[in-house]
Parts: structure tokens; sequence; C-alpha cells
């Protein structure tokens, strides 16, 4: 089988971490790319499921931000958290 060789970027921090879970489980970086790739490729869907969060959606992003942004200036009020039973 005839070799091909695959670029792409990622976070540095996020390989670091990748190396090092993949060397935890005895594998390389690109073994487990190549298990992943061959997953893909068999079943034809990604093999884990991917979903989006929706409190990270634009709209709460901004607000978030923006009350962010009104306490450093000064504005709005610090709450302690509440616990409850």
């Amino acid at each position: 089988m005839a070799q091909a060789m695959v670029n792409f970027r990622m976070d540095e921090d996020l390989k670091k971490s990748m190396e090092q879970v993949c060397k935890d489980m005895g594998l390389s970086m690109t073994t487990a790319f190549t298990i992943f790739a061959t997953r893909v490729s068999k079943e034809k869907r990604i093999p884990f499921e991917i979903s989006a969060d929706p409190f990270y959606d634009e709209f709460n992003v901004q607000r978030i931000l923006a009350a962010v942004a009104n306490l450093n200036a000064g504005k709005g009020v610090e709450h302690e958290l509440i616990e409850v039973d």
C-alpha cells in the first residue's frame, strides 16, 4: 500500500495533550489518526457524536462578554453563589 503525507494545523497545547494520551495508550498520533480515518471510511460517518452546546451560541457569548465588560467598568453587581439542596 502506498503511503501519503497528510499535513494540518492544530493548537499546540491540543497537540501536546493528544500526543501524551496516545503515548499513554501505546499509540502514535499517526496510528490514532489512521484508526480514525479507517473508521470514517468504513462507516461513512464520524465515529462519535458531535454536537454544539447551545450555551455557546453567538447571542449568549455576546451577553456574557457585555456582562463582563459592565462588571469591569464598575456597573452591575457581583453575586455570591447560592447552594440549593
